[in-house]
């Protein structure tokens, strides 16, 4: 093997040694946002893929990942979402919360 080729296997090897870590991160908070989803949200909207939103007049979570960027959703989630169906209730969610919501949303797009 050319040393130019020992190299970059090299680098592809380390990169890809970071990934589950970072993988596993992004899987605990998005199951922790899915948690949070069900229980502040789930009455209403549908929070799995597939499934039917108890209220009509709320969309599926999945619809909103596709509608949204869910990064775009941060300040929304975090301030306090003023739009949605009439029933629905102002939440305000700490970052934390954001950031699992937004984790979890993503694994929906």
């Amino acid at each position: 093997m050319r040393l130019s080729a020992i190299l970059m296997l090299s680098a592809l090897l380390a990169a890809s040694a970071a990934v589950p870590a970072r993988a596993g991160m992004d899987i605990d908070l998005a199951k922790s946002g899915q948690q949070l989803a069900e229980q502040k949200c789930g009455a209403c909207h549908a929070v799995s893929p597939g499934a039917a939103s108890p209220n009509e007049a709320a969309p599926p979570f999945a619809d909103v990942a596709k509608l949204y960027p869910p990064e775009s959703l941060e300040e929304a989630l975090a301030e306090g979402i003023m739009v949605g169906h009439e029933e629905m209730p102002a939440f305000e969610f700490t970052p934390d919360q954001v950031e699992q919501i937004i984790a979890y949303l993503k694994t929906l797009e």
